[in-house]
Protein backbone atom coordinates (compact mmCIF):
# COMPACT_ATOMS: atom_id res chain seq x y z
CA UNK A 1 0.00 0.00 0.00
CA UNK A 2 1.17 3.50 -0.74
CA UNK A 3 3.07 5.40 1.93
CA UNK A 4 1.18 8.31 3.39
CA UNK A 5 2.40 11.81 2.63
CA UNK A 6 0.35 14.73 3.86
CA UNK A 7 0.66 18.41 3.19
CA UNK A 8 3.14 19.62 5.82
CA UNK A 9 1.82 22.17 8.25
CA UNK A 10 4.66 24.61 8.76
CA UNK A 11 5.15 27.04 5.88
CA UNK A 12 8.63 28.28 5.02
CA UNK A 13 9.12 31.45 3.02
CA UNK A 14 11.92 31.75 0.55
CA UNK A 15 13.29 34.73 2.47
CA UNK A 16 14.31 32.41 5.28
CA UNK A 17 16.36 30.36 2.81
CA UNK A 18 18.09 33.21 0.98
CA UNK A 19 21.76 32.32 0.41
CA UNK A 20 24.45 34.28 2.25
CA UNK A 21 26.98 33.90 -0.56
CA UNK A 22 27.23 36.62 -3.18
CA UNK A 23 29.58 37.89 -5.84
CA UNK A 24 29.63 41.65 -6.45
CA UNK A 25 32.02 41.60 -9.41
CA UNK A 26 30.42 44.18 -11.78
CA UNK A 27 31.93 42.48 -14.84
CA UNK A 28 29.81 39.36 -14.38
CA UNK A 29 26.73 41.04 -15.89
CA UNK A 30 28.57 41.30 -19.20
CA UNK A 31 30.35 37.94 -18.88
CA UNK A 32 27.05 36.11 -18.31
CA UNK A 33 24.53 38.27 -20.19
CA UNK A 34 20.92 37.84 -21.18
CA UNK A 35 21.58 38.19 -24.90
CA UNK A 36 18.05 38.11 -26.28
CA UNK A 37 15.45 40.78 -25.61
CA UNK A 38 12.30 39.27 -24.14
CA UNK A 39 14.14 36.16 -22.86
CA UNK A 40 14.53 36.89 -19.14
CA UNK A 41 16.34 34.19 -17.21
CA UNK A 42 17.94 32.65 -20.29
CA UNK A 43 21.72 32.59 -20.58
CA UNK A 44 23.31 30.69 -23.44
CA UNK A 45 25.95 28.24 -22.26
CA UNK A 46 26.24 25.53 -24.89
CA UNK A 47 27.59 27.76 -27.65
CA UNK A 48 30.21 29.58 -25.54
CA UNK A 49 32.99 27.35 -24.21
CA UNK A 50 34.85 30.27 -22.61
CA UNK A 51 31.71 31.40 -20.80
CA UNK A 52 31.21 27.93 -19.38
CA UNK A 53 34.88 27.77 -18.39
CA UNK A 54 34.62 31.08 -16.52
CA UNK A 55 31.49 29.93 -14.69
CA UNK A 56 33.22 26.70 -13.69
CA UNK A 57 36.22 28.64 -12.38
CA UNK A 58 33.97 30.78 -10.18
CA UNK A 59 32.04 27.78 -8.87
CA UNK A 60 35.30 25.97 -8.11
CA UNK A 61 36.63 29.05 -6.27
CA UNK A 62 33.60 28.99 -3.95
CA UNK A 63 33.52 25.20 -3.67
CA UNK A 64 34.35 25.04 0.03
CA UNK A 65 31.77 27.70 0.91
CA UNK A 66 28.76 25.97 -0.65
CA UNK A 67 26.35 24.02 1.51
CA UNK A 68 27.96 20.55 1.80
CA UNK A 69 26.68 17.62 -0.24
CA UNK A 70 25.54 14.84 2.11
CA UNK A 71 27.01 11.42 1.34
CA UNK A 72 23.68 9.84 2.27
CA UNK A 73 20.23 11.18 3.13
CA UNK A 74 20.08 9.95 6.73
CA UNK A 75 17.95 12.65 8.35
CA UNK A 76 14.17 12.33 8.67
CA UNK A 77 12.23 14.61 6.35
CA UNK A 78 11.17 17.86 8.00
CA UNK A 79 7.47 18.51 8.58
CA UNK A 80 7.55 21.70 6.53
CA UNK A 81 6.23 22.99 3.24
CA UNK A 82 8.53 23.30 1.29
CA UNK A 83 9.86 19.98 2.52
CA UNK A 84 13.41 20.63 1.32
CA UNK A 85 15.34 23.80 0.48
CA UNK A 86 17.76 23.89 -2.45
CA UNK A 87 20.46 25.86 -0.63
CA UNK A 88 23.37 24.73 -2.81
CA UNK A 89 21.54 25.41 -6.08
CA UNK A 90 20.67 28.93 -4.92
CA UNK A 91 24.30 29.52 -3.94
CA UNK A 92 25.45 28.52 -7.41
CA UNK A 93 23.25 31.25 -8.86
CA UNK A 94 24.31 33.84 -6.27
CA UNK A 95 28.04 33.59 -6.97
CA UNK A 96 27.63 33.90 -10.76
CA UNK A 97 26.50 37.49 -10.48
CA UNK A 98 23.52 39.75 -11.10
CA UNK A 99 21.97 38.03 -14.12
CA UNK A 100 21.52 34.80 -12.14
CA UNK A 101 21.31 35.64 -8.45
CA UNK A 102 17.62 36.66 -8.46
CA UNK A 103 16.43 33.67 -10.51
CA UNK A 104 15.62 31.53 -7.42
CA UNK A 105 13.42 34.21 -5.83
CA UNK A 106 11.78 35.07 -9.16
CA UNK A 107 11.08 31.40 -9.79
CA UNK A 108 9.50 31.04 -6.36
CA UNK A 109 7.24 34.02 -7.11
CA UNK A 110 6.02 32.18 -10.23
CA UNK A 111 5.32 29.08 -8.11
CA UNK A 112 3.20 31.20 -5.77
CA UNK A 113 1.32 32.73 -8.70
CA UNK A 114 0.66 29.66 -10.82
CA UNK A 115 0.30 26.83 -8.30
CA UNK A 116 -2.45 26.12 -5.77
CA UNK A 117 -1.83 27.15 -2.14
CA UNK A 118 -2.00 23.54 -0.93
CA UNK A 119 0.54 22.13 -3.38
CA UNK A 120 3.19 19.98 -1.71
CA UNK A 121 6.48 21.79 -2.38
CA UNK A 122 8.85 18.84 -2.39
CA UNK A 123 11.86 21.06 -3.19
CA UNK A 124 11.67 24.84 -3.39
CA UNK A 125 14.50 25.36 -5.92
CA UNK A 126 14.80 24.11 -8.53
CA UNK A 127 11.09 23.71 -8.02
CA UNK A 128 9.66 20.23 -7.53
CA UNK A 129 6.02 20.03 -6.48
CA UNK A 130 3.12 17.58 -6.44
CA UNK A 131 -0.60 17.89 -5.67
CA UNK A 132 -2.20 16.56 -2.49
CA UNK A 133 -3.51 13.03 -2.95
CA UNK A 134 -7.19 14.00 -2.93
CA UNK A 135 -6.69 16.77 -5.51
CA UNK A 136 -4.90 14.43 -7.90
CA UNK A 137 -7.80 11.98 -7.75
CA UNK A 138 -10.59 14.55 -8.21
CA UNK A 139 -10.36 14.95 -11.98
CA UNK A 140 -9.57 12.90 -15.05
CA UNK A 141 -7.55 15.88 -16.26
CA UNK A 142 -5.26 17.39 -13.68
CA UNK A 143 -5.95 21.14 -13.39
CA UNK A 144 -2.94 23.25 -14.29
CA UNK A 145 -2.63 24.61 -10.78
CA UNK A 146 -2.31 21.05 -9.44
CA UNK A 147 -0.22 19.47 -12.20
CA UNK A 148 3.05 18.20 -10.76
CA UNK A 149 6.27 20.06 -11.62
CA UNK A 150 9.79 18.70 -11.85
CA UNK A 151 12.10 21.53 -12.88
CA UNK A 152 15.87 21.20 -13.18
CA UNK A 153 16.69 24.91 -12.94
CA UNK A 154 15.13 28.33 -12.66
CA UNK A 155 12.04 29.43 -14.59
CA UNK A 156 12.75 31.68 -17.61
CA UNK A 157 10.07 34.14 -18.65
CA UNK A 158 9.99 34.45 -22.44
CA UNK A 159 7.92 36.91 -24.46
CA UNK A 160 5.80 35.05 -27.02
CA UNK A 161 6.47 37.71 -29.64
CA UNK A 162 10.23 37.35 -29.17
CA UNK A 163 10.23 33.56 -29.18
CA UNK A 164 12.22 31.68 -31.84
CA UNK A 165 12.81 27.94 -32.24
CA UNK A 166 15.93 26.86 -34.12
CA UNK A 167 15.96 23.44 -35.75
CA UNK A 168 19.33 22.22 -36.96
CA UNK A 169 21.89 19.47 -36.85
CA UNK A 170 21.44 16.72 -39.41
CA UNK A 171 18.32 18.06 -41.09
CA UNK A 172 18.25 18.87 -44.78
CA UNK A 173 16.96 22.44 -44.41
CA UNK A 174 17.69 24.05 -41.00
CA UNK A 175 14.98 26.50 -39.96
CA UNK A 176 14.26 29.18 -37.39
CA UNK A 177 10.54 29.42 -36.61
CA UNK A 178 8.57 31.87 -34.52
CA UNK A 179 5.66 30.84 -32.33
CA UNK A 180 3.37 32.44 -34.91
CA UNK A 181 4.91 30.21 -37.59
CA UNK A 182 4.25 27.09 -35.56
CA UNK A 183 0.67 28.20 -34.85
CA UNK A 184 -0.04 28.98 -38.53
CA UNK A 185 -2.49 26.28 -39.74
CA UNK A 186 -1.35 26.92 -43.31
CA UNK A 187 2.09 25.61 -42.30
CA UNK A 188 1.25 23.02 -39.65
CA UNK A 189 -1.94 21.25 -38.71
CA UNK A 190 -2.64 21.75 -34.98
CA UNK A 191 -2.88 18.61 -32.84
CA UNK A 192 -4.46 17.97 -29.44
CA UNK A 193 -3.30 15.09 -27.27
CA UNK A 194 -4.22 13.90 -23.79
CA UNK A 195 -0.93 12.95 -22.16
CA UNK A 196 0.02 11.55 -18.77
CA UNK A 197 3.47 12.69 -17.66
CA UNK A 198 5.28 11.02 -14.78
CA UNK A 199 8.55 11.74 -13.03
CA UNK A 200 10.77 8.67 -12.85
CA UNK A 201 11.27 9.43 -9.14
CA UNK A 202 7.60 8.93 -8.29
CA UNK A 203 7.15 7.24 -4.87
CA UNK A 204 10.80 7.79 -3.90
CA UNK A 205 9.61 8.70 -0.40
CA UNK A 206 8.79 5.03 0.22
CA UNK A 207 12.39 4.12 -0.62
CA UNK A 208 13.76 6.90 1.60
CA UNK A 209 11.67 5.63 4.51
CA UNK A 210 13.15 2.14 4.07
CA UNK A 211 16.82 3.05 3.64
CA UNK A 212 18.87 6.20 3.05
CA UNK A 213 19.48 7.32 -0.51
CA UNK A 214 22.77 8.50 -1.95
CA UNK A 215 23.38 12.21 -1.49
CA UNK A 216 23.74 14.44 -4.55
CA UNK A 217 24.40 18.10 -5.22
CA UNK A 218 20.79 18.32 -6.41
CA UNK A 219 18.77 16.84 -3.57
CA UNK A 220 16.91 13.63 -4.43
CA UNK A 221 13.39 14.98 -4.07
CA UNK A 222 11.22 12.87 -1.73
CA UNK A 223 8.37 12.40 -4.19
CA UNK A 224 5.17 10.81 -2.94
CA UNK A 225 2.55 9.32 -5.23
CA UNK A 226 1.66 12.65 -6.84
CA UNK A 227 4.51 13.07 -9.36
CA UNK A 228 2.13 12.09 -12.14
CA UNK A 229 -0.50 14.19 -13.89
CA UNK A 230 -2.66 14.18 -17.01
CA UNK A 231 -3.35 17.18 -19.26
CA UNK A 232 -4.70 17.99 -22.70
CA UNK A 233 -1.98 19.63 -24.81
CA UNK A 234 -2.37 21.55 -28.05
CA UNK A 235 0.50 22.11 -30.44
CA UNK A 236 2.06 20.62 -33.55
CA UNK A 237 3.62 17.25 -34.25
CA UNK A 238 7.42 17.42 -34.23
CA UNK A 239 7.37 14.87 -37.05
CA UNK A 240 5.59 17.41 -39.27
CA UNK A 241 7.96 20.21 -38.27
CA UNK A 242 10.98 18.09 -39.17
CA UNK A 243 9.34 17.29 -42.49
CA UNK A 244 9.05 21.06 -43.04
CA UNK A 245 12.82 21.15 -42.49
CA UNK A 246 13.33 18.77 -45.41
CA UNK A 247 13.45 15.71 -43.17
CA UNK A 248 16.37 14.17 -41.31
CA UNK A 249 19.49 12.72 -42.87
CA UNK A 250 19.95 8.96 -42.95
CA UNK A 251 22.51 8.77 -40.14
CA UNK A 252 20.30 10.48 -37.55
CA UNK A 253 19.78 8.29 -34.47
CA UNK A 254 18.55 10.78 -31.83
CA UNK A 255 16.74 14.12 -31.71
CA UNK A 256 18.00 16.55 -29.07
CA UNK A 257 16.01 19.21 -27.22
CA UNK A 258 17.78 22.14 -25.56
CA UNK A 259 15.96 24.34 -23.06
CA UNK A 260 16.49 27.91 -21.90
CA UNK A 261 16.96 26.96 -18.24
CA UNK A 262 20.38 26.80 -16.61
CA UNK A 263 21.53 23.45 -15.23
CA UNK A 264 24.49 22.66 -12.96
CA UNK A 265 26.45 19.43 -12.69
CA UNK A 266 29.61 18.98 -10.60
CA UNK A 267 30.58 22.68 -10.71
CA UNK A 268 29.93 22.94 -14.44
CA UNK A 269 27.09 24.80 -16.08
CA UNK A 270 24.88 23.86 -19.02
CA UNK A 271 21.61 24.54 -20.72
CA UNK A 272 19.17 21.70 -20.10
CA UNK A 273 19.60 19.13 -22.89
CA UNK A 274 18.08 15.70 -23.51
CA UNK A 275 17.29 13.52 -26.51
CA UNK A 276 14.95 10.75 -27.67
CA UNK A 277 15.48 8.06 -30.30
CA UNK A 278 14.62 8.85 -33.91
CA UNK A 279 11.94 6.16 -33.98
CA UNK A 280 9.98 8.02 -31.27
CA UNK A 281 9.94 11.26 -33.25
CA UNK A 282 8.94 9.49 -36.47
CA UNK A 283 5.90 7.87 -34.85
CA UNK A 284 2.65 9.71 -35.57
CA UNK A 285 1.87 12.40 -32.97
CA UNK A 286 4.04 10.91 -30.22
CA UNK A 287 6.23 14.00 -29.77
CA UNK A 288 4.43 17.34 -29.62
CA UNK A 289 5.59 20.95 -29.57
CA UNK A 290 2.92 22.36 -27.26
CA UNK A 291 1.83 25.92 -26.49
CA UNK A 292 -1.46 25.17 -24.74
CA UNK A 293 -2.32 23.10 -21.66
CA UNK A 294 -5.88 22.20 -20.68
CA UNK A 295 -7.32 24.87 -22.95
CA UNK A 296 -5.14 27.66 -21.54
CA UNK A 297 -1.83 29.17 -22.67
CA UNK A 298 1.05 27.09 -21.37
CA UNK A 299 2.00 28.38 -17.87
CA UNK A 300 5.51 29.73 -17.36
CA UNK A 301 6.28 27.02 -14.81
CA UNK A 302 5.41 24.36 -17.40
CA UNK A 303 7.63 25.73 -20.17
CA UNK A 304 5.90 28.70 -21.81
CA UNK A 305 5.77 29.70 -24.52
CA UNK A 306 6.68 26.29 -26.02
CA UNK A 307 7.63 22.93 -24.61
CA UNK A 308 8.21 19.41 -25.85
CA UNK A 309 5.74 16.72 -24.79
CA UNK A 310 6.99 13.15 -25.30
CA UNK A 311 4.23 10.60 -24.78
CA UNK A 312 4.95 7.52 -22.68
CA UNK A 313 8.56 8.49 -21.84
CA UNK A 314 9.94 9.73 -18.53
CA UNK A 315 9.01 13.35 -17.89
CA UNK A 316 12.66 14.46 -18.13
CA UNK A 317 12.53 14.05 -21.93
CA UNK A 318 9.67 16.56 -22.25
CA UNK A 319 11.94 19.60 -22.38
CA UNK A 320 10.45 22.92 -21.24
CA UNK A 321 11.28 26.35 -22.72
CA UNK A 322 12.69 24.56 -25.76
CA UNK A 323 14.88 26.86 -27.88
CA UNK A 324 16.81 24.44 -30.12
CA UNK A 325 16.13 21.05 -31.66
CA UNK A 326 19.05 19.16 -33.19
CA UNK A 327 19.05 15.96 -35.20
CA UNK A 328 22.08 13.94 -34.05
CA UNK A 329 23.94 10.76 -34.96
CA UNK A 330 24.06 9.77 -31.25
CA UNK A 331 22.34 10.67 -27.97
CA UNK A 332 22.72 14.15 -26.50
CA UNK A 333 25.89 14.77 -24.50
CA UNK A 334 23.94 16.78 -21.91
CA UNK A 335 24.51 15.49 -18.36
CA UNK A 336 20.79 14.86 -17.85
CA UNK A 337 21.02 12.40 -20.76
CA UNK A 338 24.44 10.83 -20.15
CA UNK A 339 24.88 11.01 -16.37
CA UNK A 340 21.36 10.88 -14.92
CA UNK A 341 18.16 8.87 -15.41
CA UNK A 342 20.15 5.68 -16.01
CA UNK A 343 19.32 2.03 -15.36
CA UNK A 344 21.99 -0.09 -13.66
CA UNK A 345 22.29 -3.79 -12.98
CA UNK A 346 22.04 -5.27 -9.44
CA UNK A 347 25.82 -5.57 -9.06
CA UNK A 348 26.35 -1.83 -9.51
CA UNK A 349 26.56 0.28 -6.38
CA UNK A 350 28.07 3.53 -5.19
CA UNK A 351 31.45 1.83 -4.84
CA UNK A 352 31.80 0.81 -8.51
CA UNK A 353 29.33 2.84 -10.53
CA UNK A 354 30.33 4.37 -13.86
CA UNK A 355 28.05 6.36 -16.12
CA UNK A 356 29.03 4.01 -18.92
CA UNK A 357 27.64 1.07 -16.91
CA UNK A 358 24.11 2.41 -17.20
CA UNK A 359 21.73 2.90 -20.06
CA UNK A 360 19.34 5.77 -20.54
CA UNK A 361 15.76 5.50 -19.29
CA UNK A 362 13.32 6.46 -22.01
CA UNK A 363 10.00 4.59 -21.96
CA UNK A 364 8.28 4.44 -18.59
CA UNK A 365 7.49 1.02 -17.10
CA UNK A 366 4.16 -0.01 -15.62
CA UNK A 367 3.47 1.86 -12.39
CA UNK A 368 0.59 2.26 -9.94
CA UNK A 369 -0.26 3.58 -6.50
CA UNK A 370 -3.10 3.31 -3.99
CA UNK A 371 -4.21 6.83 -3.06
CA UNK A 372 -6.90 5.97 -0.52
CA UNK A 373 -7.04 4.68 2.10
CA UNK A 374 -3.68 5.85 3.38
CA UNK A 375 -1.08 3.50 4.78
CA UNK A 376 -1.88 2.56 8.41
CA UNK A 377 -5.20 4.40 8.23
CA UNK A 378 -7.83 2.76 10.48
CA UNK A 379 -11.01 1.95 8.54
CA UNK A 380 -14.33 1.05 10.16
CA UNK A 381 -16.21 -1.02 7.58
CA UNK A 382 -18.91 -3.65 7.12
CA UNK A 383 -16.96 -6.04 4.94
CA UNK A 384 -16.01 -3.79 2.03
CA UNK A 385 -13.45 -0.99 1.65
CA UNK A 386 -13.41 1.44 -1.27
CA UNK A 387 -9.95 1.84 -2.75
CA UNK A 388 -8.87 4.54 -5.18
CA UNK A 389 -5.61 4.90 -7.01
CA UNK A 390 -3.91 5.36 -10.34
CA UNK A 391 -2.30 2.97 -12.81
CA UNK A 392 -0.05 3.85 -15.73
CA UNK A 393 1.24 1.56 -18.45
CA UNK A 394 4.03 3.70 -19.93
CA UNK A 395 4.95 3.88 -23.59
CA UNK A 396 1.83 5.86 -24.44
CA UNK A 397 -0.30 2.70 -24.19
CA UNK A 398 -3.64 2.36 -22.44
CA UNK A 399 -3.81 0.03 -19.44
CA UNK A 400 -5.52 -3.34 -19.96
CA UNK A 401 -6.54 -4.06 -16.39
CA UNK A 402 -5.82 -3.23 -12.73
CA UNK A 403 -5.40 -5.86 -10.00
CA UNK A 404 -5.41 -5.10 -6.28
CA UNK A 405 -4.09 -7.19 -3.39
CA UNK A 406 -5.12 -6.71 0.24
CA UNK A 407 -2.64 -9.25 1.66
CA UNK A 408 0.77 -8.34 0.34
CA UNK A 409 0.40 -10.00 -3.04
CA UNK A 410 -0.81 -13.49 -1.99
CA UNK A 411 -4.16 -13.07 -3.73
CA UNK A 412 -5.35 -10.51 -6.25
CA UNK A 413 -8.73 -9.04 -7.19
CA UNK A 414 -9.30 -7.52 -10.61
CA UNK A 415 -10.95 -4.10 -10.79
CA UNK A 416 -14.15 -3.87 -12.76
CA UNK A 417 -13.69 -1.96 -16.04
CA UNK A 418 -16.64 0.17 -14.94
CA UNK A 419 -14.53 1.44 -12.05
CA UNK A 420 -11.67 2.56 -14.32
CA UNK A 421 -11.27 5.89 -16.09
CA UNK A 422 -12.99 6.01 -19.46
CA UNK A 423 -10.45 5.98 -22.28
Amino acid sequence: MATKISVPGEQITNKSAKPNLTNDNPDLATIFPEELAGWHGYIEWEQYAERRKKASEILTKYKEKFTPIPEFQFQPLPNTNPILIGHRWKEYHAVLGPTLKEIPSESWAIVQKEKAPDMIHVLDFPYNGEPPRDKLMQHKMTPNEYHFVRNHGGIPTIDKAAYKLTIGGLVNKPQTLSLADLQDPNKFEPVELTVTLQCSGTRRIEQIHEYPGDGDELINAPWGEGAISTARYRGVSLKKVLKYCGGMKDDVKHVEFIGADTYFKKLNVFNYAVSVPRRKVEAVNEVLLAWEMNGEPLPAIHGAPLRVVVTGFIGARSCKWVLRINALSEPSYGPVQRQEYLYYGPQIGKQNVLFSNGFSIQEMPVASAIMSPNDKQVIVHEGKIDITGWAYSGGGRWIERVDVSANGGHTWLQCSPDDMTEK
